[in-house]
């Protein structure tokens, strides 16, 4: 590695929130070998995640959680330890390079607008993701991919540089899963700053494969519950009035007539997902 690489990394923390993660800590150990500065944060994880870390990062700071907060307010608890000039928030099913880490610290240098700066996002199969997009409640995004450095209304947060300075952006602990991210984009935009994507930076992305164990069943009906929930508080807080709750009454009589047709499927999963799905609307307050 040369001296210039090993610097930029040393101005970086990895930040990356484990949940159930034990099967991804190795691949994810490999591609992060190089980064002098780790923070894990565990979401109350039952599996073997605490030994897979301590045997394959244990150079990284350990942060365990009792009980699981959530994907944003764990990022949270890491980023108030974070004394580099950025934070690089990776999923544990997310694998980056040093190389594409340090192509986006020399973005974020060159554009000090930008408190976000984001890889392209690949799955297995080297295809592009759809990571990022403009405020949805203002237009649908058409045409190509980012060919070059854009500015954009959001991006996951499956990979991210985030800049730490004065600012201190931090996530809605409101959200628990799912549109914290865009949240936080979305507050950005609105203090005058920029969110960038370079899709000179690439990283892998295993889509939904950082959380492995349990119960499928369950795990179907926290992603719907999450899911609907997020939504109509995103909604409630970006949205002009009323947009949130009618939005809610609607996702809930159609929520329920999907449950029950689900009900007649007999499969589970299904049922489960649209359970969750109705439970959260109903949950969120409009």
């Amino acid at each position: 590695m040369s001296d210039t690489l090993r610097d930029t990394l040393s101005r970086v923390t990895v930040v990356v929130v484990t949940h159930h993660s034990g099967h991804c800590i190795a691949a994810l150990a490999r591609s992060l070998a190089a980064f002098p500065c780790i923070t894990v944060v565990d979401n109350a994880s039952q599996d073997n995640t605490a030994q897979q870390v301590k045997k394959h990062l244990p150079h990284a700071k350990w942060l365990s959680l009792q009980v699981n907060v959530g994907f944003g307010t764990a990022n949270n608890q890491a980023l108030d330890r974070v004394n580099t000039p950025y934070a690089l928030l990776v999923n544990p099913d997310c694998l980056i390079t040093p190389e594409a880490a340090a192509q986006l610290v020399a973005t974020a240098d060159a554009q000090p607008q930008a408190s976000i700066v984001a890889p392209q996002l690949l799955d297995n199969g080297g295809r592009a993701q759809l990571n990022y997009g403009w405020p949805r409640w203002k237009w649908h995004a058409r045409g190509p991919g980012a060919e070059g450095l854009t500015s954009v209304g959001y991006a996951c947060a499956a990979a991210w540089l985030l800049r730490c300075n004065e600012r201190q952006w931090r996530f809605d602990s409101d959200f628990f899963l799912y549109y914290e991210d865009e949240d936080l984009c979305a507050r950005i935009m609105a203090a005058g700053q920029e969110v960038l994507i370079d899709p000179a930076a690439v990283a892998h992305h295993a889509n939904r494969g950082s959380v492995k164990g349990g119960s499928v069943v369950r795990a179907e009906w926290g992603r719907g519950y999450h899911h609907s929930r997020s939504k109509i508080l995103f909604m409630r807080k970006h949205h002009p009035p009323g947009v949130a709750r009618r939005t809610r009454q609607t996702a809930l009589w159609r929520g329920g007539l999907e449950l029950l047709l689900r009900l007649l499927t007999l499969q589970p999963r299904l049922i489960a997902r649209s359970a969750g799905r109705w439970v959260g609307m109903w949950h969120a307050h409009a």
